[in-house]
């Protein structure tokens, strides 16, 4: 996808007078669950914090945890956030931090963790976002993976936030009614989103729609 996307943009130079700035196009993927991704594109004036806030908003906010990404062995917290002597604030530009070919991680949550893996994939001029709120783009994402519910093998659309630790809890809607009278509840049953924090904590997806 990396190479596909570099491609279609050499094969689409910015308009005559366009006004361009740099940006970082990034990939993002579930540590533990690579096969949630996506493809992003950030300005590098854009700080740390920024980029939080849009993970949090396209893959990861449930209950207003703590994050921090963690670049050549040193933590980025959000400003405000307890912060311990070598540990870094969020505001701070990419640009400062980030070079191509430069991989890092993420962690969302310090107690039910859900880890992402990001690399720098280029740094180039393209056009800026204007007066958008958000600076992040979207280029690519993967489509929801389809999961079989571990009773019938039918699509699962539910899983059971107390067997998700045990790797399973996977359950279609028929057989989710049986497995919580038998299990902890309706109240443990999450939605099947497309994000590697799938049935953690309280996360039924986003909570607004992300470009």
């Amino acid at each position: 996808m990396s190479g596909h996307i570099e491609s279609c943009r050499a094969k689409a130079p910015a308009a005559a007078g366009q006004k361009l700035e740099k940006r970082l196009p990034l990939a993002v993927e579930g540590a533990d669950l690579p096969e949630f991704w996506m493809h992003l594109e950030v300005p590098a004036l854009a700080t740390l914090a920024d980029l939080d806030g849009f993970l949090r908003d396209a893959w990861l906010e449930c209950c207003g945890h703590m994050s921090a990404f963690e670049i050549r062995g040193k933590q980025y917290m959000l400003e405000g956030a307890p912060r311990e002597e070598d540990e870094e604030s969020m505001d701070i530009a990419l640009s400062t931090v980030l070079k191509p070919g430069m991989k890092f991680g993420y962690q969302y949550d310090f107690g039910s963790t859900t880890a992402l893996t990001l690399k720098v994939i280029a740094e180039h001029d393209a056009p800026g976002a204007g007066k958008r709120d958000d600076p992040v783009r979207i280029l690519a994402r993967n489509d929801p993976p389809l999961i079989p519910c571990g009773e019938c093998g039918k699509p699962a659309v539910l899983i059971c936030a107390n067997c998700a630790y045990e790797e399973a809890g996977w359950l279609c809607k028929a057989c989710a009614k049986k497995h919580a009278k038998e299990c902890e509840g309706e109240e443990m049953m999450l939605p099947v989103v497309n994000s590697p924090r799938v049935g953690v904590c309280a996360y039924t997806g986003p909570e607004k729609r992300t470009r």
